[in-house]
């Protein structure tokens, strides 16, 4: 096996022509070499270096070993800096996927501090549900995924374990009923899922709907859903203009709001846990370990409860 020591040692000796002045060059002793230079020949089968006089000069094999010693050298010192680099966060790369509203909310703060911190991370970015991003992550295809789990469910949907990744838990999540603002429940404290039976329901990703009748069927009925969108502002569209009532995360009304919908805790409560995954080996890496630093830190700031707009006072004269 010819290692990058020989190389250089072969390139040394055509450029200095003798054993003496290439161990100068080099700063080893003339000695050591010799010894190089006879097991680099032990390696190859083939000698290397013909004596001539007090001077030395190369075979044809020896002149093939130092022909090529310039480009794979360069090559090796390059790919080292690279890695110093990135192990000094001076660089490096990392692939980022996270569920929509995740990449509304947990993901620009995180983004913004990567980028403040350490300008020369590059992170690319993909939207997709959980367990497609967990999936992703499985087959090496990104590095770090955002997924969420409703209560009694895990992130992959029970479809796959999560033993291979280090969870990382970012907040817990409350799920709010959203209904228009003239709706006859809109002004209780509480929203009761079975008195809303009877109502058109608008349901989001396959994982959400299947919460909503899950909910539906521990309350007692199978619910109709009349309209699906994952689109949130979409969602928010259709409930205030009284098309149906629907399941918002606490997550998604810190950045989306309507006048004419309101969003009420719910009995019995619903929360959503988020998490960040990531491979052991991954989470040794530098750049991915500051990210998810930093959506750790995106995700307390997130910490308190959103503004929900709840509905007027009424008052009977």
């Amino acid at each position: 096996m010819i290692d990058a020591a020989g190389l250089r040692v072969m390139r040394a000796i055509s450029e200095q022509g003798s054993f003496t002045a290439a161990a100068a060059s080099l700063g080893y002793t003339q000695p050591a070499i010799s010894q190089m230079v006879r097991r680099l020949e032990q390696r190859t089968g083939t000698v290397l270096v013909e004596r001539v006089g007090r001077n030395v000069r190369l075979t044809e094999a020896g002149r093939v070993l130092a022909r090529h010693a310039g480009p794979v050298l360069a090559a090796l010192d390059a790919a080292e800096e690279e890695v110093a680099a990135i192990a000094g966060l001076r660089s490096g790369r990392v692939r980022l996927m996270a569920f929509p509203s995740a990449s509304a909310t947990l993901v620009p703060r995180a983004l913004s501090l990567v980028k403040q911190r350490f300008p020369d991370v590059h992170i690319t970015f993909t939207e997709a549900e959980p367990p497609e991003s967990i999936a992703a992550l499985r087959a090496g295809e990104c590095d770090l995924a955002i997924a969420f789990a409703y209560e009694g469910t895990d992130a992959t949907r029970g479809e796959e374990d999560l033993d291979a990744f280090v969870v990382t838990p970012l907040l817990e999540d409350e799920v709010r009923l959203a209904m228009p603002r003239e709706h006859p429940a809109a002004h209780e404290a509480t929203a009761h899922l079975a008195d809303l039976a009877q109502e058109p329901w608008i349901a989001g990703c396959p994982r959400c709907r299947g919460h909503l009748v899950q909910l539906a069927d521990a309350a007692g009925f199978r619910p109709d859903v009349a309209y699906e969108t994952e689109d949130y502002v979409a969602v928010m569209g259709l409930v205030a203009e009284g098309l149906g009532v629907a399941l918002i995360p606490d997550l998604i009304l810190r950045t989306v709001h309507h006048d004419q919908v309101v969003a009420l805790p719910m009995e019995p409560a619903s929360r959503r846990t988020i998490t960040a995954l990531t491979t052991p080996d991954l989470g040794r890496v530098p750049a991915v370990r500051a990210t998810l630093e930093a959506l750790i830190e995106s995700a307390g700031s997130q910490s308190t409860a959103p503004t929900v707009r709840q509905p007027e006072p009424t008052f009977s004269i």
